[in-house]
């Protein structure tokens, strides 16, 4: 089997004959290079399957050879050579497209994992499948295309997008496109951690470190070692943690509460949250030195009112799961239903969409699902009537409107959920005991179908 190729581009011989017997020990061909121009002539010759490069050379620089391979050989990984503390240099090469980067003086071990990890990704198929991240729209095609491109390198990507768009899709893809997609995929959703626990959870602990710690903890970076690690909603980290963090990237290693040794780990570092991190770096909720080193490359998830003409492929996609979850045949939505969600703005995204048919399959008895079937829309419809009736009573004035407005937000008290809940209690019970609960009077006084209201009095508890 012929020996990949790596070529090294470094004006210190000490440099190139360290790497090329680093080299040599992992089964490697190697050719060198002490110029830019050198370079150049050599990939003429001959393509690599790795380039090397330091970031000064003796006739440009490093960044000029990214940018050189990325148009002339895109296929090519590329890592720079960096001196020890030039975050600047090494941020901007990812940017421009390399691989990964190292620093000096060199870390053998470290190299080591760089070079393996960027060998693997001539081997891992970079296709994302529409099946996978459903969608034929513009804005669907170029999201592909930038995991595509994304998941060759090693930088950190922020994931921005509503709730409900999809972000763990793309993260998950992203991990599965690239040179791990063997090794292990770590989701953390950081905002649902308690502040206190959250260093615990990331970077683990010693037994003794803290009150409850009762035994080790490795911590999810280390869980992580070898693969991708997501840090879900990331500008809900608490600031103390978010230096540590820093430190994290910044050193490759870990330091778990209560010891005094670092660990090295190797992971590949994605980000994601539905708040925007400039703003909240504005604000000083963020750090600013961890944001631009989290925020290599962005990426944004558009929200699904952005794409509507994709509806009809994720309807079909997500009831033929449905089916197959519950082994039933599939649904199929009738095209009043269908054109009714096309003209809908899905302020709950994808996620909503999943709601709407997963509660529309388990009311509907058999066939076709109708727009009566879609009780989420009930709901939506019901709230913009209320709306709309507030608005149009007469004899009310601005301060009246506005007393009643703010009456209604300090009911709903930030948890519009449960308040929607308690009315719809109301209105059931009020229902059921204005018809001595008769069920299908109940159900009909409420202009809603029987399995409609056994199904909702079985969500909020009163089916008994």
């Amino acid at each position: 089997m012929k020996k990949p190729t790596v070529l090294v581009v470094d004006d210190e011989p000490d440099i190139l004959q360290l790497l090329e017997i680093t080299l040599s020990r992992m089964q490697l061909n190697t050719r060198k290079a002490a110029s830019l121009a050198e370079a150049k002539a050599s990939l003429k010759t001959h393509i690599p399957d790795l380039c090397l490069t330091d970031m000064k050379l003796p006739d440009g620089n490093g960044l000029t050879l990214i940018e050189y391979m990325q148009n002339k050989y895109p296929d090519v990984p590329i890592a720079m050579i960096t001196a020890h503390g030039s975050v600047e240099s090494a941020i901007e090469a990812l940017k421009l497209g390399a691989f990964d980067f190292v620093t000096k003086p060199l870390a053998l071990d470290k190299l080591r994992e760089l070079v393996a990890h960027a060998l693997k990704t001539t081997h891992t198929p970079t296709d994302i499948a529409e099946d996978t991240l459903i969608g034929a729209t513009p804005v669907m095609s170029k999201l592909r295309d930038q995991i595509r491109k994304v998941a060759r390198s090693q930088a950190p990507v922020h994931i921005h997008g509503e709730s409900g768009t999809g972000k763990e899709v793309v993260a998950r893809l992203i991990h599965q496109s690239g040179p791990r997609h063997d090794q292990p995929f770590i989701a953390v959703n950081c905002g649902a951690i308690p502040p206190d626990l959250v260093e615990s959870e990331l970077f683990g602990h010693k037994k003794g470190a803290f009150t409850g710690a009762t035994a080790d903890k490795s911590g999810l970076f280390l869980a992580a070692n070898g693969g991708t690690l997501l840090l879900d909603e990331i500008a809900d980290l608490p600031l103390p943690v978010q230096v540590k963090l820093l430190r994290v990237i910044q050193e490759k290693s870990v330091r778990p509460v209560g010891s005094e040794i670092e660990i090295p780990i190797d992971i590949r570092l994605l980000s994601a949250t539905h708040k925007h991190l400039a703003q909240e770096v504005q604000n000083r909720h963020f750090r600013d030195d961890l944001y631009y080193r989290i925020n290599v490359i962005g990426l944004q998830v558009p929200a699904l009112r952005e794409r509507l003409a994709d509806v009809p492929l994720l309807v079909a996609h997500i009831l033929l799961k449905i089916a197959e979850d519950q082994k039933i045949p599939p649904r199929v939505l009738t095209d009043t239903a269908l054109s009714h969600l096309m003209n809908y703005d899905f302020p709950g995204n994808i996620r909503e969409l999943e709601n709407v048919l997963a509660r529309a399959s388990a009311l509907t008895e058999a066939g076709d699902i109708d727009i009566a079937d879609l009780t989420q829309q009930e709901d939506f419809s019901a709230a913009r009537s209320a709306a709309a009736t507030i608005s149009d009573t007469p004899n009310k004035s601005t301060d009246d409107t506005a007393t009643e407005h703010k009456g209604l937000l300090e009911a709903v008290n930030g948890d519009l959920e449960t308040y929607l809940a308690n009315r719809e209690r109301e209105i059931l019970t009020e229902a059921l005991t204005a018809h001595r609960w008769n069920r299908t009077s109940a159900a009909r006084s409420l202009g809603i179908s029987f399995r409609s209201l056994r199904y909702r009095l079985k969500k909020l508890g009163l089916e008994d």
